[in-house]
């Protein structure tokens, strides 16, 4: 039909899956746009099948309806090729009954000049002026945004939603991202079943807690082991989920507390650790592991020594399916993301520095000693330093790891991650 490929042209940027496969899109996709001055919230749906026993066209149903009810204006995508279809008059009617305003358009007019005859046949569906557009070539999106503006209702002054804290839900397949974020939000925003793989996308969703604090949400699709990578679409979900790190605040790294830490999890963490992502580990599942009062100790060491790379990431134990515990990722939320933005003056930097010297000396090879000179900040979200010094072959591996530590320490870092360069004069960052 070519839905994902006409909200793609309409946003500008690739954010939904294109592929000839029906059914791709399965989930609901948020996307922003513009048009005349008009800013807004374009929605991709999957597929509509108003009558299917199958379980994942059902959830496509329901979340098409989800984003019907919460939707301004619809858009309503035929297709010339097909002509008008019985499946087109069952969704025109759900649609009618929706009480919504909808635009129909009729997709995959590739051609300009005259219109299309087989056009006219979208008339039956009695939705108005059918709109002809090419997704491919964007022919009619200029027609077909001015018919949606003009149910718009008129702009306001209100202000502006603050600033929200961008929160990727990362694991590998079936550790219940989708179950933690219908959770958080309170509805069913993402297909949640127990196919591996149902969330294909990378999902967008604002969401207000209690305390006034704003979040957007990213439900990624789980990562698998490239081996196991071998339809295009699965290639795609991985790289969404990938861009999703990238363009995340914080990472929440879900493990699932009856597997423990796998060799997937360690990549999986591994991305948002590379990208300088400040996380929180989340132990989901917790509510079906037999506990005693060392459980949680017991959990949290295997974890410690399973992702050594990241021991600045706090670790919340919770359950998505009974919502246990699940509020105290809010804090620990803030707290890492606050700790990731965190500046520290020069001055106060070389008095840490100064003093770590003083109590364990620089190392030497072959009598020469290892002089640094002065420490100064460089970036934020991650922390960012940058320590001069006279040779960095002398830096050794081990002191880099006591100053980053002792500046943990001091100015309260330790949930974030943290960079320290080493530079000395004339020579490249090392």
């Amino acid at each position: 039909m070519g839905k994902s490929l006409l909200f793609n042209r309409l946003i500008g940027q690739r954010l939904s899956i294109v592929e000839d496969t029906p059914g791709v899109t399965r989930d609901r996709i948020y996307g922003e746009s513009d048009w005349n001055g008009r800013a807004f919230t374009v929605v991709d749906t999957g597929g509509i099948e108003p009558n299917t026993d199958n379980e994942i066209l059902a959830f496509m149903r329901e979340q098409a309806q989800i984003a019907i009810d919460n939707a301004t204006v619809i858009v309503f995508l035929t297709d010339i090729r097909t002509g008008m279809t019985a499946s087109d008059e069952d969704v025109a009617e759900m649609l009618r009954k929706s009480g919504k305003p909808v635009v129909l358009a009729v997709n995959k007019v590739d051609t300009t000049g005259p219109t299309n005859p087989d056009v006219y046949e979208f008339y039956n569906l009695g939705l108005g002026e059918p709109i002809p557009v090419s997704a491919v070539h964007g022919h009619g999106t200029g027609d077909l945004l001015d018919a949606c503006l003009s149910h718009f209702p008129p702009e306001t002054d209100a202000d502006a939603e603050p600033d929200a804290i961008r929160v990727a839900v990362i694991g590998k397949p079936n550790a219940g991202k989708s179950s933690l974020v219908n959770r958080i939000l309170g509805e069913e925003r993402v297909i949640v079943s127990d196919v591996a793989g149902t969330t294909r996308d990378a999902i967008d969703t604002p969401y207000t807690s209690e305390d006034g604090n704003h979040y957007i949400f990213i439900d990624t699709a789980g990562i698998r082991r490239k081996s196991k990578i071998e339809e295009s679409v699965e290639r795609y979900s991985v790289l969404r989920a990938t861009m999703a790190v990238e363009r995340a605040d914080v990472c929440l790294i879900l493990i699932d507390a009856a597997e423990g830490v796998t060799e997937q999890d360690t990549k999986v963490a591994g991305l948002a650790h590379d990208a300088g992502k400040a996380s929180v580990i989340v132990v989901n599942k917790w509510d079906i592991v037999d506990k005693d009062d060392k459980t949680m100790e017991r959990m949290t060491k295997d974890i410690r020594n399973g992702l050594a790379y990241m021991p600045y990431a706090p670790i919340v134990f919770l359950s998505a399916k009974t919502g246990q515990r699940v509020p105290k990722l809010f804090p620990a939320i803030r707290e890492v993301w606050r700790q990731s933005g965190t500046r520290v003056t020069t001055g106060a930097l070389n008095s840490v520095l100064a003093d770590a010297q003083t109590r364990v000396q620089p190392p030497t090879d072959k009598g020469r000693r290892l002089k640094i000179y002065y420490m100064t900040q460089v970036g934020v979200y991650p922390p960012r330093f940058v320590a001069f010094c006279n040779d960095t072959k002398l830096f050794h591996f081990s002191y880099r790891r006591y100053l980053e530590n002792c500046i943990r320490n001091t100015f309260g870092l330790d949930g974030t991650p943290l960079v320290l360069m080493v530079r000395q004069k004339r020579d490249k960052e090392v």
